[in-house]
């Protein structure tokens, strides 16, 4: 199901985050992935409209929304390409409409879902913290 996120969820889904970080984001080190943790933890949970995704009573995945954008949508890898990750597009669709998501041009899992899903390149910036290319994506509603 998806539900609420909730604070006793935290630490199941930094794990999530970062085993799934590990597998999309390759060309990150796992210093700046280990420096992301305290954000998560005190910024973006706290802050973010975040759902999580629970299959038997267990947190395996979320998706953040900061408005109409995507700030984070992760799965534990032993679900993924189960069809979760579609319906957290959908959910957050549902609630807000045209969405929008950054996604590192070197994140093929990533960039590859959005695309599937129907999401189109806006246009590209470089990442300030890591210095590798992001592209913006939007997906409209109708």
């Amino acid at each position: 199901m998806i539900r609420e996120f909730k604070a006793s969820d935290t630490e199941a889904l930094i794990n999530v985050w970062r085993r799934a970080s590990d597998i999309a984001h390759p060309f990150l080190s796992s210093a700046f992935l280990d420096s992301q943790v305290p954000a998560l933890r005190d910024i973006y949970f706290p802050n973010a409209e975040t759902w999580t995704v629970e299959v038997n009573a267990r947190p395996v995945g979320f998706v953040a929304l900061i408005g109409s954008e995507i700030g984070g949508l992760f799965l534990d890898p032993d679900i993924q390409r189960s069809g979760w990750g579609h319906k957290m597009v959908n959910h957050a669709s549902a609630l807000k409409g045209d969405l929008q998501v950054e996604v590192f041009e070197k994140n093929n899992i990533g960039r590859s879902f959005y695309n599937q899903y129907g999401f189109v390149e806006t246009h590209r910036f470089i990442h300030e913290l890591t210095g590798e290319t992001t592209i913006k994506m939007h997906f409209k509603t109708n």
